[in-house]
């Protein structure tokens, strides 16, 4: 078990000096490759009525989840035979790649580095490559809370929620949230084209990030202080507003960030041409600001690090006693 932390924590080190380098092999492009071939296949098995898509988007989540969380078992029961040190070698390299705190910093950092260099089409462009809202429109603010957001909200699927799988089950567990996720993320959408095929993929992820996702708010909160910004009213917001979403986990981190910050965050927004009604989150207390693109990224800097101690150190600590 000491060992299998140590692959966590040098991993969760990796993630924060090196981010993701978008020229290497990663896991979640393979998982992204397999949830397209798997739903070109199940569409062809299943017939294109509301019950024939339901079961074939239940059989995505059984064999997406299936293979990616069996081929990873496989892989480091391989190492295994080889070598434990092989085996703890590449447990630490999955780790690394599950994580994405530093890559949901450079992400939005390439977004402020456009508004202040006033190139607002160029911001428009960077911030369409990390939400899923439609951005051509969008005026300086309303890309500045876009990237905000989707910090503030990945910081629970894309660092918290991780940490907690990889610490429970190691890279085979967090491979199995990841993939999850991943299908929610690709086929979670109620469109026409999802609304039934993706159904069971949105309800389970909702499932798996019931417990993370209130604990990534609650560590956002506790982490406010850390990074310079308002500790107390970020508890006040997360009480008032984490449930102010039609998915039961996206507004925590929202909320506690928006507390943070003293900004108003989500509201309505444009999704593939359509206008979809959504609730405010925080306080109006401010205009929102492209330097609140640096605050935020603070803010799960601290977050990230509360989780690690969390989830690392002190299961260590138990361990040892």
């Amino acid at each position: 078990m000491t060992i299998h932390f140590a692959a966590l924590t040098l991993g969760f080190l990796l993630d924060l000096l090196l981010g993701d380098p978008h020229w290497a092999p990663h896991p979640i492009r393979g998982i992204g490759h397999l949830i397209s071939s798997l739903e070109k296949l199940l569409r062809r098995i299943f017939p294109p009525s509301p019950r024939g898509l339901l079961i074939g988007g239940f059989f995505l989540v059984v064999l997406t989840a299936g293979i990616s969380t069996g081929l990873t078992v496989l892989l480091l029961w391989g190492c295994h035979l080889i070598s434990p040190w092989l085996r703890f070698a590449v447990e630490t390299l999955l780790c690394y790649q599950l994580l994405a705190t530093k890559a949901l910093r450079d992400e939005s950092m390439a977004v402020y580095k456009k508004l202040e260099e006033r190139d607002l089409p160029g911001a428009r462009h960077a911030v369409s490559m990390i939400v899923g809202r439609d951005t051509e429109n969008l005026d300086e603010g309303g890309v500045t809370r876009a990237a905000v957001e989707t910090v503030a909200e990945n910081a629970g699927d894309g660092v918290i929620a991780p940490l907690i799988f990889l610490a429970i089950g190691g890279a085979p567990l967090g491979m199995f949230y990841k993939a999850c996720n991943t299908m929610d993320s690709m086929v979670g959408y109620k469109n026409d084209r999802y609304l039934y095929f993706g159904r069971c993929a949105a309800r389970w992820d909702d499932v798996l990030n019931f417990i993370p996702a209130r604990l990534a708010g609650v560590l956002l909160c506790l982490a406010a202080p850390l990074a310079g910004l308002d500790g107390k009213n970020a508890c006040r917001i997360f009480r008032r507003d984490r449930k102010n979403h039609k998915s039961p986990n996206s507004a925590h981190t929202e909320a506690a960030a928006a507390g943070a910050l003293h900004v108003q965050l989500a509201g309505p927004n444009y999704y593939f041409g359509r206008l979809v009604e959504k609730p405010t989150i925080g306080d109006d207390d401010r205009p929102i600001e492209p330097a609140d693109i640096r605050r935020v990224n603070r803010l799960l800097y601290a977050g990230a690090g509360l989780g690690w101690l969390l989830m690392a150190v002190l299961p260590l600590v138990i361990v040892m006693l």
